[in-house]
């Protein structure tokens, strides 16, 4: 006796209602029209894949190009959400990008653009790579523009390299942090940042050190910068940052990301200490799901989609033969206030 395997059948409500789309235009897609916008197009491939549908042959058309995207790590969600907010993108302009994750001892980034290289790429997208690193030699840059490979640089400034700059405004995220938290009364607000060699580490630094003298938190650079602890962009990098300072009396910890954020909340939990009561803890990013943490976590957004998207549209430009511009451009970040911010604790004055 055989087993008869039905046939699953497209249906095209469901997919109009995915993609918020009529059944005509989702028809229209399917059948291969003209007519349809780029960005409605991609929207009704979206909604095959989401749903589970294969993409009709007709649909499977050539790339218009590789775009190789070059990421540190998955770990960190924020670096995720970079990936799929620039893949997403290339692929409504029918690019196909080759994503590239790097992790402690394994592919380096320069093994990776040398095998990106080979596979005749239109051009590059780095998000914090060594161009952010101020020990690194950034020449690797140069030899890849002198062999005329469009490259686009995010997250982390270099003076000299030709190419787009795409950045968050680092300095404008503490501050947005700082007044946040003076505004509830803190007085002993503390830095828990990763290491200092990287240009977006280093910004949010200088620009707590202005933040505290300003108000009136600290005398000098001097004595802010005793309010400051580098570890690493990790966990328990934060946790131990945090325990760091909360244990000099900080009732507050602004954090270089939502990882080092949450290390921090398990600091003050393991020492008895309630958050927000007794600490407010603020990260950076907004990355996925970090509005459902206990407590949902008071952070700075980092706007992804809106910097993935000037990425895309310079690096697009460049292998056009379009020269973008060669200024950095900074985006601004976004304070969303949750659970883990509260007034300053009595008696902490």
């Amino acid at each position: 006796m055989s087993l008869r395997i039905p046939r699953v059948r497209t249906r095209l409500s469901d997919l109009a209602e995915q993609a918020g789309v009529s059944t005509a235009t989702v028809s229209r897609v399917l059948n291969g029209k003209p007519g349809v916008a780029s960005e409605t197009r991609h929207a009704v491939l979206a909604a095959l894949d989401v749903l589970g549908y294969e993409r009709p042959q007709a649909l499977r058309g050539r790339s218009a190009g590789l775009v190789g995207l070059l990421v540190p790590e998955l770990i960190n969600p924020v670096f995720p959400a970079f990936a799929q907010a620039i893949e997403s993108l290339l692929a409504e302009r029918g690019y196909t990008p080759l994503l590239c994750t790097q992790e402690p001892g394994g592919t380096t980034e320069d093994e990776y653009v040398d095998t990106l290289v080979d596979h005749s790429v239109d051009g590059i997208v780095f998000v914090s790579g060594l161009h952010a690193d101020t020990r690194a030699d950034h020449s690797r840059y140069e030899v890849l523009r002198s062999r005329g490979i469009p490259i686009v640089l995010v997250n982390g400034y270099a003076e000299g390299i030709d190419a787009p700059f795409v950045s968050p405004d680092d300095a404008a995220s503490v501050d947005l942090a700082v007044r946040h938290l003076v505004s509830l009364g803190h007085e002993r607000i503390g830095l828990a940042i990763g290491p200092e060699r990287y240009v977006p580490a280093r910004r949010k630094v200088e620009a707590f050190l202005r933040a505290l003298v300003e108000h009136g938190l600290a005398t000098d650079a001097e004595d802010a910068r005793t309010h400051v602890v580098s570890t690493l962009y990790t966990l328990e990098g934060g946790q131990a940052a945090a325990a760091e300072l909360v244990a000099s009396g900080h009732t507050a910890v602004v954090c270089g990301s939502d990882l080092m954020a949450l290390g921090a909340v398990r600091a003050a939990r393991s020492r008895g200490l309630r958050v927000p009561q007794d600490v407010s803890v603020v990260g950076y990013d907004d990355a996925p799901l970090i509005a459902f943490t206990d407590p949902p976590l008071t952070t700075v957004r980092q706007p992804v989609e809106a910097m993935a998207r000037a990425a895309v549209s310079a690096l697009l430009s460049e292998i056009a033969g379009d020269r973008a511009p060669r200024t950095e451009l900074l985006f601004a970040p976004e304070l969303v206030v949750r659970g883990s911010t509260g007034p300053a604790p009595r008696g902490s004055h």
